[in-house]
């Protein structure tokens, strides 16, 4: 009798394991149905920053080419103009103020392609003064 009640438990521990392992692979679907689409909003979130960050960059590229553009005309209407007026006062010439002006931003735009250096040329700060005092010695 003791192997009959032994056997059924057996099968109904059987079937409540088979029951609930069932429930429990459903909820592994909806995760990993859930992962998938974290992946996905994830990969189009990546792909979305990396649009942004491309339109971003062709968007200085353009206008750097404006402002390239738009120096190139002032310097040649500048040079028109003295040339086509060429008694003309500085003060009524509209482009003879402005020309040194452009001429100095486009030398420090050229100017600064170099990236910057992380060190000064002489000492400076706290040990300034100690690299003084043992060139005198």
């Amino acid at each position: 009798m003791a192997w009959i009640n032994t056997l059924v438990f057996v099968i109904i521990g059987i079937v409540i394991g088979f029951i609930i392992a069932r429930l429990t692979m459903r909820d592994n679907s909806q995760q990993k149905d859930l992962k998938k689409e974290l992946e996905k909003s994830r990969y189009e979130l990546e792909q979305y920053r990396q649009e942004l960050v491309d339109h971003f960059a062709q968007s200085a590229e353009l206008l750097d080419n404006i402002s390239r553009d738009y120096s190139k005309l002032y310097q040649h209407m500048a040079n028109t103009s003295a040339e086509l007026m060429p008694n003309l006062p500085e003060q009524d010439n509209p482009f003879a103020k402005r020309i040194s002006k452009i001429s100095e931003v486009t030398e420090e735009s050229s100017s600064s392609q170099e990236p910057p250096r992380d060190y000064s040329d002489g000492a400076s700060g706290l040990l300034k003064d100690q690299k003084e005092t043992s060139k005198a010695s």
